[in-house]
């Protein structure tokens, strides 16, 4: 199987779990290039010990590489804002970007909801939400899929000790972007996301949790539908599982849930909550670090399969990662 290159912009924690992941467990992809901004980074250190191409000069030392053309998806694992200026620059050498950052330039994708979708309509520059949206997207899909979810709300909390300065810098990102993705990907009609910087020692595994509210549903195909895509989602990040069962609870009529819908929703009936945990595969990153790992892993399955599409390496596309 021939192989097409990559790039990682961001020598940080993100970027550098996700080039041990492509070096480690990806016959799809080959390290084309590892790209920081600090100079005495361990991701850079790391990269030129393990015979990775390096740059110190950011994005404009990665489009000087020699090797640059030969690059077809390059990750982007640094922030928000220097998202927004690498795919300015990048955007002529019409490479496969798949962003990290909370940017959201390009269509939200989350694996097992809509990878194959966004990539058949040509995306170019691809966004893989957050953290928790990755966590908990699939969830309020699977949700929607069987019934109508006028609201889906998320509650993200992840250790502090694996919140970095990017993350850290990105808060109001994460919320929006999450909630915003949460409609669009998730099918909620109305979604709203929070994130908890737990800083707990020793640290605590990411936990999330994802309550919808939605009419009268058949209980047992909702808990069907959300038991599948846990399965899916476990496949390429192996630590993320279920804490408990997926809970249902009728909503008193005098609750004043009215203020959490959009006008015009319907009449909502249930409550369905499910409390999941997500456990770090530890390639670079502590166990406790799901939040990160599951970002990394979806970053990778979804590099794979655009690679799976590109018919020359001059097309492969580009990813970058975030801090």
């Amino acid at each position: 199987m021939s192989t097409v290159k990559v790039a990682i912009i961001g020598s940080g924690n993100i970027g550098t779990d996700l080039m041990i992941k492509v070096l480690r467990q990806s016959s799809r992809l080959q390290m084309g290039a590892m790209v920081g901004i600090d100079p005495g980074s361990d991701g850079l250190a790391r990269a030129t010990r393990l015979g990775v191409p390096t740059t110190a000069d950011g994005v404009e030392g990665l489009i000087a590489m020699d090797g640059f053309g030969e690059i077809g998806i390059v990750f982007d694992a640094t922030s928000a804002g220097a998202h927004v200026r690498n795919a300015e620059l990048l955007e002529p050498f019409g490479k496969v970007l798949v962003d990290l950052t909370p940017a959201a330039i390009g269509p939200y994708v989350v694996p097992p909801v809509n990878l194959d979708a966004q990539l058949g309509g040509g995306a170019r520059n691809v966004n893989m939400v957050t953290c928790g949206g990755q966590a908990t997207i699939p969830i309020v899909y699977a949700v929607s899929r069987v019934t109508a979810v006028p609201y889906a709300e998320i509650v993200a909390s992840i250790a502090s000790a694996s919140a970095g300065p990017g993350t850290r810098a990105n808060i109001d990102e994460f919320t929006e972007t999450t909630a915003a993705a949460i409609e669009t990907v998730g099918g909620a009609d109305r979604g709203k996301a929070i994130i908890i910087l737990n800083p707990a020692d020793p640290p605590p595994l990411m936990r999330d949790t994802v309550a919808c509210l939605t009419g009268d549903c058949d209980r047992d195909s909702v808990r069907r539908s959300i038991e599948s895509m846990v399965a899916q989602v476990a496949e390429y990040v192996p630590g993320y599982r279920l804490k408990q069962e997926v809970q249902f609870a009728d909503i008193d009529p005098d609750e004043p849930v009215h203020t959490l819908l959009r006008a015009g929703s319907g009449p909502v009936t249930t409550r369905i909550t499910v409390f999941l945990e997500v456990e770090g595969a530890a390639h670079y990153l502590p166990a406790y670090a799901g939040n990160l790992d599951i970002m990394t892993s979806a970053a990778l399955r979804t590099a794979e399969a655009a690679a799976a599409r590109i018919q020359t390496p001059a097309t492969t596309p580009v990813v970058a990662a975030t801090n």
